[in-house]
């Protein structure tokens, strides 16, 4: 009998990531969730390594304690991510490189530490969680904006890269999902503009033609399709979950 598929997601303690992991592990994958807070990793009740993204050292120490506990990695998804609201103009140098760092560079040290398990194998599955973001472009977000579009870019390159191997790689692009990082967003423009909670949730939505925020099981069910044999020729694809805003 085969053994079970290894699934490692970062940003697996909370929301995208989270249901995400649900999602595998309930189909009876086997599942290691990465993430900064020990705490908030093991509210999930899965096994997880703890690390920061941005530290390629700190990934490849992750990788290496999942891979000796569980087996090689068959499938990655680069979820670990954050988001940062400020006009352009009081933008610092800084504010860009930490949106590069966890989005761009995050994505770049979880996938290779992964990629040789998959080279060995002769397959697997590479995602990135990027974002309507990565597709076109949001006011007050243009660090965000710009690293999601580098995810964009990083996918289709590596994609190509790899065609040939039995290894995909794919971009998910959801709209504003319903998640604590949206709900800091939601925050942040009540503390800023004086507006009340629910016109800042209306503003949000309005950009989706559903009017609606998209929630996180639809994300996991989109991983869970491009992990599918179904999905075998699905490669260096930005699958948009946005209501039809784009």
């Amino acid at each position: 009998m085969s053994r079970a598929r290894h699934i490692v997601i970062s940003g697996g303690g909370t929301g995208v990531g989270a249901a995400i992991a649900a999602r595998f592990a309930q189909a009876g994958d086997v599942v290691t969730i990465l993430g900064r807070s020990a705490e908030t990793l093991q509210a999930q009740g899965l096994p997880y390594q703890v690390c920061d993204v941005c530290d390629a050292d700190a990934v490849r120490a992750a990788f290496d304690a999942a891979r000796a506990a569980q087996g090689s990695v068959d499938v990655v998804i680069a979820n670990a991510g954050a988001a940062d609201s400020k006009p352009f103009a009081k933008m610092r140098a800084e504010d860009v490189t930490a949106m590069l760092a966890v989005n761009v560079t995050g994505v770049f040290n979880v996938w290779q530490a992964a990629l040789a398990d998959m080279q060995a194998a002769g397959q697997g599955r590479m995602i990135a969680i990027a974002s309507t973001a990565g597709l076109k472009g949001y006011a007050y977000v243009a660090g965000y904006s710009a690293a999601k579009h580098g995810v964009v870019g990083l996918t289709r390159s590596l994609a190509l890269e790899l065609a040939r191997t039995g290894i995909t790689v794919n971009a998910i692009c959801p709209g504003f999902t319903e998640t604590p990082m949206l709900e800091r967003s939601i925050a942040n423009i009540v503390t800023t503009t004086g507006m009340s909670e629910a016109d800042a949730i209306k503003s949000l939505q309005s950009g989706n033609p559903q009017r609606r925020f998209i929630q996180t099981d639809e994300i996991a069910e989109a991983a869970w399709y491009l992990c599918s044999d179904a999905a075998r020729s699905v490669n260096g694809h930005t699958l948009m979950l946005s209501g039809g805003e784009i």
